[in-house]
């Protein structure tokens, strides 16, 4: 379908405040200002802001161990999360065309340094993407794939079993939650260095998780990017 008609019959909204949009517009001119970016400085592990003075990774990074490599954020979640809400949750998969794009314009040049042979989202169990009808991960990194011309392996990582939803569950209840999370089917595909792709990064347990799996079976090198981001501490 042409895409002027599409838009006509299907038109764009603001990811903030949901107004439909014009034919150029991405984000309406008064919300532009409203999903804030991670401030820096930035932790070296996670991507979050280091509120300790000349420190180069935040506490959390300090006392955990990451089987993940390096991180980035896009925004401070407090900024966003109504939208975000909206978009994972409340069958806004557009508002992703947005986020995707912002993700892969702002850090193309990170993460076409990084020469990633695949971006990978994090996966839903199949309830619950019978439930929201899409990936909102999947959606992201679609999007950041047509900017930055990293494939995307939607199928290389699966939800081993259900879990719980992360939100309301304090730090170790997260990180048992998501032991043993995730699985690859088969690996035939053979990759060196991959990015994951999510829409929330709080503690780390999930992206923790889907990056030991990787490594578990060779990968060398496990990144991660995320829509927004919990507080650094």
């Amino acid at each position: 379908m042409n895409k002027n008609i599409t838009e006509f019959f299907f038109p764009r909204h603001c990811p903030i405040c949901d107004r439909v949009l014009g034919r150029d517009e991405e984000i309406c001119d008064d919300c532009k200002t409203i999903p804030r970016p991670v401030p820096p400085p930035h932790c070296k592990k996670c991507g979050k802001h280091v509120s300790e003075p000349g420190s180069d990774y935040c506490y959390d990074c300090l006392r955990t161990p990451r089987a993940f490599d390096r991180g980035f954020s896009l925004y401070e979640y407090v900024s966003i999360h109504d939208s975000i809400s909206l978009f994972k949750n409340l069958g806004r998969p557009d508002y992703g065309e947005y986020y995707g794009k912002m993700m892969g314009r702002t850090f193309y040049g990170e993460l076409t340094s990084l020469e990633a042979d695949a971006l990978i989202p994090i996966p839903l169990s199949e309830k619950r993407f019978r439930e929201r009808g899409y990936n909102q991960s999947a959606i992201l990194a679609n999007e950041i794939s047509q900017i930055t011309k990293i494939p995307v392996y939607e199928d290389f990582l699966l939800r081993a079993h259900p879990t719980k939803v992360q939100k309301h569950l304090s730090r170790s209840e997260r990180q048992n939650n998501m032991k043993k999370a995730f699985h690859i089917p088969q690996n035939d595909v053979k990759l060196k260095t991959v990015i994951l792709v999510d829409d929330i990064y709080t503690t780390g347990s999930t992206v923790g998780a889907a990056a030991a799996a990787l490594k578990g079976v060779g990968i060398n090198r496990v990144y991660f990017i995320t829509l927004a981001t919990g507080r650094g501490y």
